[in-house]
């Protein structure tokens, strides 16, 4: 079926396990590969983890939003599989997962140091019903639903982002600090041993091979090296009149959620579904991408993959399986600042599959990380793989089952919720820029800004950013940024 796919489409939201978004739908269909009645691997409803003499048992409805951000980062996530006392070797594989350390880490996070203060540990353990999350539940009962999709390392967003790209993170288990941007990468960007999926359309189809859409102008794709933040970048709100007037010549569509308040990490007023803002921006964000493609010439001949980066350290009842490692780095690179051997999968998110050739109500078990985007990409345009975790990985290719394309999908999806509220921003003088993805955001802005530059102002540039030390600061390095981008681009 690979030959009447011309236009991919990823579409990767922020933060939030299979179980949290999914987990109570009860969602039925077909198996994808028996054709036989199945239900989605969900909850019970007894699950449930323990801290300190209190048993937290799986919950709904969800409710937005939590007062703290959830940790993710390596051993929070080695917490929350293995438990309290588990203890990753550099460079030995990953201890048993036991599921048991959600509560406690969301308690007291090992890398952010705060202890909740609101005191409702539960939370993490619930998850939004159905009538909570209209236009996702849709979707999957249009189409594909994959409830055995993992992240691709137990770990934060961006390492399990670059996964989505190029079927690796050059080695990275962390999320990068400001000054380890600046030492490993300078100016250049994120790079990839083998090169990312994007570089590989273009050595085979050309300039037109791939366009990114965003809701800001600081999507995290654009720290890849190789990517204009300013020529490849456009906005989310251009998409449906780019898809329906003209030639649409793109392979790879890649769109990014608007991610709000970047500076203090609530990510409040965005559509990443970032924990500490609410679902509702997401919603209508994959509302209007999935309208988009629908409602253009485009869609007979289109794949759309709807998914999660990671957890987030939302609870989810299904242990990860065995990874199949890049084979591109080795544990004690620069960039892995654990010794992760990569062969651990990380925490199960959820993933709609979207196609006028796949039948209505399709689940499928089989297993898949962010290793399948490129893969898929790979399988359809005659690609070869970027390392041994997508050659090994499957393609969501073989959902697309149908002949013909049907003519039942809905032409729009239902409407989304009201958000809640979102989560305050701290104390502009209890944070630093070292926090969560912001050093990214500036990394990505600092590119922007030597875009905008006189060659001969490169050194001025560069130190000008590494000179930020507060949010004050990065909050108006940001927004000046942001103004010039628009301006820019207005003429």
């Amino acid at each position: 079926m690979s030959a009447d796919i011309k236009n991919v489409f990823v579409l990767l939201l922020e933060n939030r396990s299979f179980d949290h978004m999914l987990g109570f739908s009860g969602i039925t269909g077909k198996d994808a590969t028996t054709g036989a009645t199945t239900q989605v691997n969900g909850l019970k409803g007894d699950e449930w983890n323990g801290h300190r003499g209190a048993r937290y048992v799986v919950g709904k409805p969800f409710h937005e939003p939590l007062a703290v951000d959830p940790a993710h980062e390596f051993l929070d996530v080695l917490e929350q599989l293995c438990g309290t006392n588990a203890v990753y070797e550099s460079g030995k594989a990953y201890p048993p997962i036991t599921l048991g350390g959600f509560v406690s880490d969301y308690a007291h996070s090992h890398t952010k140091g705060y202890g909740n203060a609101a005191g409702d540990f539960g939370q993490i353990m619930d998850g939004f019903t159905a009538a909570q999350l209209p236009v996702l539940n849709a979707l999957a009962v249009n189409f594909a639903l994959c409830d055995g999709w993992h992240a691709s390392l137990p770990g934060p967003t961006f390492p399990n982002r670059l996964f989505a790209m190029g079927a690796s993170s050059n080695g990275l288990d962390h999320s990068p600090s400001t000054a380890e941007l600046l030492t490993w990468e300078g100016a250049d960007g994120f790079g990839f041993p083998n090169g990312s999926i994007f570089g590989a359309l273009t050595r085979r189809f050309g300039d037109a091979a791939w366009r990114i859409y965003a809701g800001n102008r600081f999507p995290l794709v654009s720290a890849l090296r190789g990517i204009s933040p300013i020529e490849d970048v456009r906005l989310i709100d251009d998409l449906s009149t780019d898809l329906s007037n003209g030639p649409y010549p793109y392979r790879l569509t890649w769109i990014e959620p608007d991610y709000g308040d970047m500076v203090f990490g609530t990510f409040r007023g965005g559509s990443s579904q970032h924990p500490m803002d609410n679902v509702a921006g997401g919603e209508k964000l994959i509302k209007q991408v999935y309208e988009s493609i629908r409602r253009s010439p485009l869609w007979e001949s289109s794949l759309l993959i709807v998914t999660w980066d990671e957890h987030g350290g939302f609870y989810d009842h299904v242990a990860p399986g065995q990874a199949v490692a890049p084979g591109d780095t080795a544990p004690g690179s620069r960039y892995n600042q654990h010794g992760f051997t990569f062969t651990q999968l990380g925490v199960r998110v959820p993933a709609v599959i979207v196609s006028p050739r796949i039948p209505a109500g399709t689940i499928d078990h089989r297993p898949y990380d962010h290793s399948a985007i490129p893969k898929t990409i790979e399988e359809i345009f005659n690609l070869p793989p970027l390392t041994q975790r997508d050659k090994g990985a499957h393609s969501v290719e073989t959902l697309l089952t149908l002949t013909e394309p049907r003519e039942d999908t809905p032409d729009s999806l239902p409407p989304y919720l009201p958000g809640g509220p979102s989560a305050p921003a701290p104390d502009p003088g209890s944070e630093s820029v070292e926090y969560g993805n912001l050093p990214l955001f500036l990394h990505i802005a600092m590119r922007h800004e030597l875009a905008l530059s006189d060659p001969r102002r490169r050194l001025a540039v560069v130190r000008r950013a590494q000179a930020i030390r507060t949010p004050a600061q990065a909050a108006r390095y940001l927004a000046e940024i942001d103004r010039r981008v628009s301006i820019a681009k207005a003429r």
